[in-house]
């Protein structure tokens, strides 16, 4: 059994809220690049660039890479043989989450009673935990800074099993058609398959932690992708909405088997600011 104390944790969440909000990881500063070197549109490759140059100097400055630094999304994989010690994992969580954002003064957006009141909670708590046991003794933590613009339209279907893989396509063209510039493109777009309805939202959220541009294993999956990559492509949204070839960087898609009698399908939409660091503990 190996031990971890919780102010290892926090520290160690603390930095991945900075590190996410004032970086671009390479893959996605290279697919930006690929996009403008492709892009037809003037107006579409200028926006581009300047999404690049915004993404240098973020770095360069440690300033956020934009002014949503997002809710604090965290995946952990928790070795079962791992131990926590020193206090609980998931309050760790939230105590690096608020060291994180207000030591970066990182904007702040979490707000409870979010149907009446919708009071800011200050300090960006509390994190959205997903939380999986695995075998070893280590601890992975993802930390996904999801800004509210392209989680605002993000969907969930229950498509008839006849609808079979046209309807997939089509539902997921459908949504990021209707999400325009709203969701800030150039997207990744995550597309989950099958589960629950609980369980392929939470699929298409994780299909987003992907390198970006890189394949499904399974080859009927990964030409699924290359098909709705292309259809959104041709949509004409194109980078910040201002029309162009390029709506979409990628498109990832996740599957797991559901019943019989359904065909659940959900798409989460990543903004061009595709923000999400890890560690391993």
């Amino acid at each position: 059994m190996r031990e971890i104390e919780v102010s290892v944790i926090i520290e160690a969440v603390a930095q991945l809220c900075q590190e996410a909000n004032f970086e671009l990881g390479k893959d996605v500063v290279a697919a930006l690049k690929k996009a403008e070197q492709v892009e037809e549109s003037p107006l579409g490759k200028e926006t581009l660039k300047r999404l690049l140059e915004n993404a240098q100097i973020a770095k360069k400055e440690l300033l956020p890479l934009c002014q949503d630094c997002g809710t604090a999304v965290v995946f952990m994989e928790v070795g079962q043989d791992v131990h926590i010690v020193g206090g609980n994992l998931d309050k760790a969580i939230e105590e690096g989450v608020r060291q994180g954002y207000t030591g970066g003064y990182l904007r702040k957006s979490m707000v409870k009673q979010p149907f009446s009141a919708r009071v800011n909670t200050n300090d960006n708590t509390p994190p959205i935990i997903h939380t999986e046991i695995v075998p070893g003794d280590r601890l992975k933590i993802i930390l996904m800074c999801k800004g509210g613009g392209a989680e605002n339209m993000s969907r969930l279907g229950m498509l008839k099993p006849v609808e079979g893989r046209q309807g997939v396509i089509d539902f997921a063209i459908k949504t990021v058609e209707e999400a325009g510039g709203k969701a800030c493109p150039p997207l990744v777009v995550g597309v989950g398959i099958g589960g629950t309805t609980d369980m392929v939202m939470l699929l298409a959220k994780k299909a987003l932690l992907r390198k970006v541009g890189e394949s499904n294993p399974d080859p009927e999956i990964a030409e699924l992708e290359k098909e709705i990559f292309n259809h959104v492509n041709n949509l004409g949204i194109g980078p910040s909405g201002f029309g162009g070839r390029v709506t979409a960087l990628a498109v990832h898609a996740e599957v797991l088997p559901s019943h019989t009698a359904s065909l659940p399908v959900a798409v989460n939409l990543q903004c061009h600011s595709a923000r999400h660091k890890e560690i391993v503990l």
